[in-house]
């Protein structure tokens, strides 16, 4: 039975320590950006009363490849500067009902509001990563500066895009040796870019839209937040390096070859030299 306070749980705090932090980065301006997280009933069941719907909310796809998984999401035109204050109207707890085609609200979204409109990016994106991983419990997409600024500076080849952010950091090859994803820009909101989104995520964890902004997968919060940030710090020292004159030297094949020998990962296929 549930008699704990809601606003006191682990992943209510989570997600407004997250929302807070994506905000002060400056990835998430006015109600840019949205998170999903899969909850598991074991940690609702304390705070909720499962069987109490506030109201059905329609899908406009199927996620029936979800049905009976619990989710907390950000709001559609909410913005993040405004979740730590107000979780409440901020986010919301759904269900995903047995046939895929609506959800069931449990908690939050009070004032009558919705999940983000990109709900079904996320959606998609999880049914993929869950395919691939298990225990990938997060989809998050903002609008990281340096990322973004670089889709209209750089090629949008894949293999090139991650092979200059993974030779500005020595971190960024092993946080995230799978590199990174690339759209053709497509009108976000849409089934199109989700379902582009999710066959992207199937072999990679960051996927970038272009002009738009980056979707990254992970385990909890904190990885995919990391993620993220590790890719948007590279981006970050590849828009000074340009700023101070371009690059003279950097992280040669064999230096990436031998750091991913060290940490015991696998640069994705084709990618090196």
């Amino acid at each position: 039975m549930a008699n704990k306070n809601i606003l006191e749980a682990p992943f209510v705090n989570e997600m407004k320590k997250t929302t807070q932090n994506m905000y002060q980065h400056g990835w998430d301006e006015r109600n840019g950006g949205n998170i999903s997280y899969i909850l598991n009933e074991s940690e609702l069941e304390d705070y909720l009363d499962l069987s109490d719907v506030t109201r059905e909310i329609p899908l406009i796809f199927d996620a029936s490849e979800l049905a009976g998984k619990y989710f907390i999401v950000t709001g559609t035109g909410k913005y993040f500067k405004n979740v730590e204050e107000a979780p409440e109207t901020n986010l919301g707890i759904v269900r995903v009902q047995e046939k895929g085609h609506a959800l069931d609200l449990l908690w939050g979204y009070e004032d009558g509001g919705l999940p983000t409109s990109e709900l079904p990016s996320h959606f998609m994106t999880h049914i993929s990563r869950l395919k691939v991983d298990p225990e990938n419990k997060v989809v998050m997409h903002c609008h990281a500066t340096n990322l973004l600024a670089m889709t209209f500076t750089f090629s949008l080849d894949e293999r090139l895009f991650t092979r200059i952010l993974w030779q500005m950091c020595t971190e960024s090859l092993v946080v995230f040796p799978d590199g990174i994803g690339v759209l053709p820009w497509i009108i976000p909101g849409t089934n199109e870019i989700g379902e582009a989104t999710a066959e992207k995520m199937r072999t990679s964890r960051l996927v970038i839209w272009p002009f738009h902004g980056v979707y990254g997968a992970g385990k909890n919060l904190d990885e995919t937040f990391g993620l993220i940030e590790t890719a948007e710090k590279a981006a970050q020292v590849y828009t000074l390096t340009q700023c101070q004159g371009g690059i003279k030297q950097t992280l040669t094949d064999q230096n990436l070859r031998d750091l991913a020998a060290a940490f015991h990962v696998t640069a994705k296929a084709g990618y090196l030299e």
